[in-house]
């Protein structure tokens, strides 16, 4: 399934609606919309296996042209709008994008990119890209196109960049189906449509940027099941839960920050709202505090269904309200591929040992665009078609997993090693603490000591009465040798729009 089957059958449905503003583009918009892209660009000379790259903040546009690529056999690339010039117009560069479109609501990183980069095709929506010649007007250049679908339609995919958490962005390249877009065999329709009851009724909310992984393939894939996105042009606590109500949503995806920012809105404005419609509430991206997912199903009720995977798609965990309140912290037991837990020599580990989690599958899923080193690194010394993505755990006797934290922040104090999320978690919970980071900073005894970086809910004042406070709290609830040593407050903390904290950024601040 893809818009154009429901473009037949419901053409003036919305497939995707914005929760501030109400654009929207039906299903009949969005089908001719794309295939006229799809035989534009096909005229200017893409084929198969080509790239077109996007910069542009969350708008139903963004839909058109991710299925023009995927209608054509393209790559379609998203690029964070909240990038710096360089670093965006590396990806684009990097991905090797034949096309690029923009939108003038990202005019400024529109154009000094379109400066930087060397791209056959540049278009841009909603306006002209001021100090930009680069670019040549999308409407303009459509409006004469037909709409009729190309004779063939091989199916796209999207190639992806990790968020950089750890290091520079790594396009995550899969290969690319044999088979149309209307045939049977998309991952997501068959994996997802079942296990979260989408179809043709839902009502999808992603308050999350379009140009992560789960937002956009969430929202596509409620669009090929004939469902309709509802999508918000930035997250706010508060405009979450009135998007729900207003547009009695059925399905939505959340990341855990936001579970703590709705949680922490005054009870009279959290009970202001109806949520009665909200039938799946699905949320991954970054480990959940279980006080903080207790608290949310308290709330909601058993609608929260959990899922770990990454944007290289390796491999997927789901674990529902009901198993996860039997075991409390999983993440679930596998639902694509099987889970493999190693130590460093690749050694499947018993349960509850923690090691490296790999996901074995029957051919390898994804590689890193131009980056045969990460590739490697990525893959299991024996199985070439056992991945990771760097990440630690534990599985218990009945399968489930447990994540602990990436291998790149563990930190090693006194030869123990201290896994950051335990800590976080904790702390995240305390009234006076909006966000916080852990890390190992360097100790001239214990090699790393445990530092906590926090940024105070709105109206706490930083103090070291505070710090004493905090280290208390934790040292109370989790073993004393994982309490932080020492506190820092800050004013902000640097988290990804899905909420996964920069650290590398942190711990640039204190070398080691």
């Amino acid at each position: 399934m893809y818009p154009g089957t429901h473009a037949a059958t419901t053409p003036d449905k919305p497939a995707v609606v914005m929760a501030g503003s109400g654009a929207s583009l039906t299903f009949r918009e969005l089908d001719e919309g794309s295939a006229r892209l799809a035989r534009y660009l096909h005229d200017q000379g893409l084929r198969r296996g080509d790239v077109v790259a996007m910069v542009a903040e969350n708008t139903p546009r963004v839909f058109e042209v991710y299925w023009a690529a995927r209608r054509s056999g393209l790559y379609i690339t998203l690029v964070n709008h909240h990038l710096s010039a360089p670093e965006a117009a590396y990806i684009v560069v990097d991905c090797g994008a034949k096309a690029l479109v923009v939108s003038a609501g990202v005019a400024g990183l529109a154009a000094a990119i379109g400066d930087q980069v060397d791209v056959p095709i540049k278009l841009a929506f909603g306006g002209a890209i001021p100090g930009s010649a680069a670019f040549l007007d999308y409407d303009a250049e459509l409006a004469d196109v037909s709409a009729e679908p190309l004779p063939e339609q091989p199916r796209g995919a999207d190639m992806l960049y990790s968020s950089g958490t750890t290091g520079r962005p790594k396009g995550i390249k899969p290969s690319l189906p044999d088979s149309q877009v209307d045939e049977p065999g998309d991952t997501y329709i068959d994996l997802f449509g079942p296990m979260y009851g989408f179809d043709t009724e839902t009502v999808y909310l992603s308050p999350a940027p379009l140009y992560h992984a789960a937002p956009l393939r969430f929202c596509a894939t409620v669009q090929a099941i004939g469902g309709t996105a509802v999508v918000m042009e930035r997250f706010a606590p508060e405009g979450a839960l009135a998007a729900i109500e207003r547009f009695r949503t059925t399905h939505s995806q959340w990341v855990p920050t936001m579970f703590v920012r709705m949680l922490k809105l005054p009870e009279e404005v959290r009970n202001r709202y109806d949520h009665s419609s909200l039938r799946v509430a699905i949320h991954a991206a970054a480990p959940c505090p279980p006080e903080v997912k207790q608290a949310m199903i308290d709330w909601w009720g058993p609608v929260l269904y959990e899922y770990y995977a990454a944007t290289e798609a390796n491999g997927i965990t789901f674990v529902s309200s009901a198993e996860w309140l039997e075991r409390p912290g999983t993440v679930g037991r596998a639902g694509l591929g099987v889970v493999r837990i190693c130590d460093e020599a690749g050694k499947v580990l018993p349960p509850f040992e923690v090691g490296t989690i790999y996901f074995e599958r029957d051919e390898r899923p994804f590689e890193y665009h131009n980056d045969p080193d990460r590739t490697a690194a990525a893959t299991h010394p024996d199985h070439p078609t056992w991945t990771t993505t760097g990440d630690l755990g534990f599985l218990d006797e009945e399968g489930f997993l447990f994540l602990t934290d990436r291998k790149a922040f563990m930190i090693i104090s006194g030869g123990v090693n201290i896994y950051p999320r335990e800590i976080e978690d904790v702390l995240v919970t305390h009234p006076a603490v909006l966000d916080v980071a852990v890390i190992g900073v360097p100790d001239e005894e214990m090699g790393e000591s445990v530092k906590a970086i926090v940024q105070p809910a709105e109206g706490v004042e930083a103090s070291p009465a505070l710090e004493r406070e905090l280290i208390a709290y934790t040292r109370e609830r989790i073993a004393h040798y994982k309490a932080p040593r020492t506190i820092d407050f800050t004013d902000f903390l640097p988290r990804t729009a899905t909420g996964k904290l920069v650290k590398q950024e942190l711990r640039d601040r204190y070398p080691h």
